[in-house]
């Protein structure tokens, strides 16, 4: 497993697994300590593992925590997804930056998002598997939520949205998020 810099975010990370492939399908690793520890981040600081479930077009995002933050590493373990990751943090150098990103079951790569990033995905295929591990408990009353299609963002979102939860159709311009963080 090999971890690459994300030039357009600082602080992220994609962590390339190394897959065994054979008549049988394939084995790779998704998560190694010594990998993470080697860019600087502590292995043991992610304490939660969740699973979401998407079919075609579903968008679920953009979505942030308050507070604190919440770093998070994320990997489609089945089919594919369009990734997206918005860097909100005022004092980086990539503030407002936007990178995007495949990613997929075939490659399991993975991909760590610093706290204070807002991130979303649109499944890209039939059904995808989305996998995340979190460094603090989830807590629903720091759930932040912008408007996916902000047009200061200016996602290019590769299919027609299928789907997506009340809370992000309704979600605020990011100006707005912003504009309530400051004061």
């Amino acid at each position: 497993m090999r971890a690459t810099e994300v030039p357009a975010i600082t602080g992220a990370f994609l962590f390339e697994p190394t897959p065994y492939a054979d008549e049988r399908g394939f084995f790779c690793r998704t998560f190694d300590a010594d990998v993470v520890r080697s860019v600087g981040l502590d292995p043991h600081a992610f304490i939660q593992d969740s699973v979401s479930r998407s079919a075609g077009g579903v968008l679920r995002g953009l979505h942030l925590r308050s507070g604190a933050g919440e770093a998070k590493l994320v990997r489609c373990s089945s089919g594919r997804i369009f990734d997206v990751v918005v860097d909100l943090r005022t004092e980086s150098p990539t503030y407002r930056n936007v990178a995007t990103f495949e990613l997929s079951g075939d490659t399991q790569v993975t991909l760590y998002i610093p706290a204070g990033c807002a991130h979303g995905f649109q499944a890209l295929t039939d059904t995808a598997d989305t996998s995340y591990r979190i460094d603090r408990p989830h807590d629903p009353a720091e759930d932040v939520t912008i408007a996916f299609d902000d047009p200061e963002l200016a996602i290019a979102w590769p299919l027609p949205v299928t789907s997506m939860s009340q809370r992000d159709r309704e979600a605020p311009s990011l100006a707005e998020v912003l504009k309530h963080r400051e004061s």
